[in-house]
């Protein structure tokens, strides 16, 4: 599927305000606020190590966009250009506290990962998704990302066994990313 819910390119600086929530890239000194932050989505998101914060934070916190009010971390998206194959973004982690919840702030968080994704050419973002995690499936449909195809559906969603390494079924989701209007290739 292509993006429907952020059809133009926004021209937001990468320092967003807007009201009172601000979006930031990771910086280090946000990292215990991070970690207790993903602490809350057990059992679908478990926090990481503060090194691999701090890894986040040093390398990729182009694409980890961090929701920011009256001075609470109370979101953030937690993805990464393929190395492998450049033309990919993968969202790791997506968190939104539960005290924050459907205020628009994964959209708005996920429309900066859509932006600076097109910003660096890339044509695809993708996910995923434990198979029961039925909030998590909601979501990402509704902000137009695409299942993908699966060995078998578990509650009605297309999953692939192992996705993950053994014992790591996944739903799989996938957005196709429209090239801007004037863009050269």
């Amino acid at each position: 599927m292509t993006a429907s819910w952020a059809c133009a390119p926004t021209r937001w600086p990468w320092h967003l305000e807007t009201d009172q929530l601000t979006i930031e890239p990771l910086h280090q000194q946000m990292i215990p606020d991070v970690i207790a932050l993903m602490e809350l989505g057990e059992p679908f998101i478990t926090a990481r190590t503060y090194s691999d914060y701090w890894l986040y934070a040093t390398l990729f916190s182009s694409t980890c966009p961090v929701a920011i009010i009256d001075g609470q971390v109370v979101g953030t998206v937690i993805a990464f250009r393929s190395q492998d194959d450049p033309s990919e973004v993968y969202v790791q982690d997506v968190m939104t506290h539960p005290d924050h919840r459907r205020r628009g702030i994964t959209r708005r968080l996920m429309a900066r990962v859509l932006e600076r994704a097109r910003e660096m050419g890339c044509g695809r973002i993708f996910l995923t998704s434990e198979p029961h995690n039925q909030a998590a499936h909601r979501a990402w449909v509704a902000l137009g990302f695409g299942s993908v195809s699966g060995d078998r559906t578990v509650d009605g969603v297309p999953v692939i066994t192992d996705f993950k390494g053994p014992g790591k079924t996944r739903a799989v989701y996938e957005l196709t990313i429209a090239r801007s209007p004037g863009t050269v290739e």
